[in-house]
């Protein structure tokens, strides 16, 4: 989860924007300023009435002996006499001696890990998850393109969100879309923030893009959209003080034969070719051991063993400075897949290599499953954060237009 960052000295990060570079070559530097930093009971019931103490009543006359009657059966108490019914507590209904045994319900299969077992506390017997809520975690598949998010195993809210979703061009190709947020976790409402980041960069991307609008240039304005989205959340009165929400983005749109990325922060994307070979980093990190880096004064090792390697230099919320979004194209010359993710999966696979040796066989025939592993390798490997990833074949197939993201 990327924390706000204090001014750091000195030059700052390198900017990618490039047009129609081959993948595996980083988008080239750029003189483009870092924004200034981020400173971040029970019911009532009635009880009867008393009954008369002895006494009370007058004794009764006496009566010659009679003979022995047989003795009624006992009877309920006189309705009459009873307080009346609370209207809160709703009545029990009791069991229909007609009806034979209920059967026995399923037993309850995780959400997770897909297993049918127990659950001890709440959480799954195999997999120790907990019962998910809403956005705990959640997933899309859609064929050409899929995507996994998860709570992780330290937090107590997933504070990542995405969209994806695929249409095509105006002469019929097809294009497939991927946004991933990650809210940044020392701002208010973070998971609003990456909700309405990704939701509003994908929506234009899915209307800009069979209107004819170049990738590139609808994914620039589609990080400009999400910006103005965040922004709007931002609420001085209801939480002064506090830091506006704020997030992370990176995007992806893979159509024509070329591959689009954009991106604010420290979310990034992979080429990964169906070889393995040539796998390259697409986006280059807005933070600062990334400044540290451009500037020479550590190796990229060394500035990301720092505390302060995830500190982020721009963000989309309305505390940020001017935004300036970062835009790279790209011409692959050979199938692969791209994976687009939050940091909570890139912490454990930060090289290409790495990543590339980490994306499952036929992640590009059956993209959802590929999604599944890496997030369970990030969760195996301790789910320090939370994780979101999206993966898109490429080339991307020809689908029905179509789309779906996280709400």
């Amino acid at each position: 989860m990327p924390q706000a960052s204090a001014p750091v000295q000195p030059p700052p990060a390198a900017q990618a924007s490039a047009s129609s570079r081959q993948a595996g070559n980083p988008p080239a530097p750029s003189t483009a300023s870092t924004p200034e930093a981020y400173t971040p009971t029970e019911p009532d019931f009635h009880l009867p009435s008393p009954l008369p103490s002895e006494g009370e009543f007058p004794a009764p006359p006496s009566a010659p002996p009679a003979a022995a009657q047989p003795q009624p059966q006992p009877q309920g108490p006189d309705p009459r006499s009873l307080p009346p019914a609370d209207p809160r507590i709703a009545p029990r209904a009791s069991a229909d001696p007609r009806a034979g045994a209920a059967a026995a319900p399923a037993a309850p299969r995780c959400t997770v890990c897909g297993r049918t077992g127990a659950e001890v506390d709440g959480r799954c017997v195999d997999c120790a998850k907990p019962d998910p809520g809403d956005r705990d975690h959640v997933e899309r598949g859609l064929g050409t393109v899929a995507a996994v998010s998860d709570l992780g195993r330290r937090h107590h809210r997933n504070e990542d969100s995405f969209s994806v979703g695929n249409t095509a061009l105006p002469d019929g190709t097809p294009a497939v879309v991927a946004v991933v947020c990650d809210g940044v976790s020392s701002s208010s409402r973070p998971h609003e923030a990456s909700e309405a980041a990704a939701y509003a960069a994908a929506a234009f991307l899915l209307a800009a893009l069979p209107r004819g609008m170049a990738g590139e240039q609808a994914m620039h304005e589609a990080v400009l959209v999400a910006a103005e989205a965040v922004n709007q959340l931002a609420d001085a009165q209801r939480e002064p003080g506090r830091n506006a929400p704020a997030c992370t983005l990176v995007g992806a749109i893979a159509a024509g034969g070329q591959l689009t990325v954009g991106w604010i922060g420290d979310s990034r994307a992979y080429w990964v070719p169906l070889d393995r070979a040539g796998a390259a980093r697409l986006t280059e990190d807005d933070s600062w051991a990334a400044q540290m880096v451009a500037a020479g004064l550590l190796s990229e090792a060394e500035a990301m063993a720092d505390h302060r390697a995830h500190a982020i230099t721009a963000w989309l919320g309305a505390d940020a400075q001017d935004v300036e979004p970062h835009t790279a194209t790209f011409q692959p010359d050979r199938p692969g897949v791209v994976v687009v993710c939050t940091d909570g999966l890139w912490n454990y696979a930060e090289g290409a290599d790495q990543m590339a040796r980490l994306v499952p066989e036929g992640s590009r025939s059956t993209p959802l499953p590929g999604a599944q592993r890496l997030v369970k390798h990030a969760l195996d490997a301790g789910g320090h954060d939370n994780v979101t990833v999206a993966l898109i074949p490429f080339p991307p197939p020809r689908p029905a237009p179509g789309r779906e993201g996280e709400s």
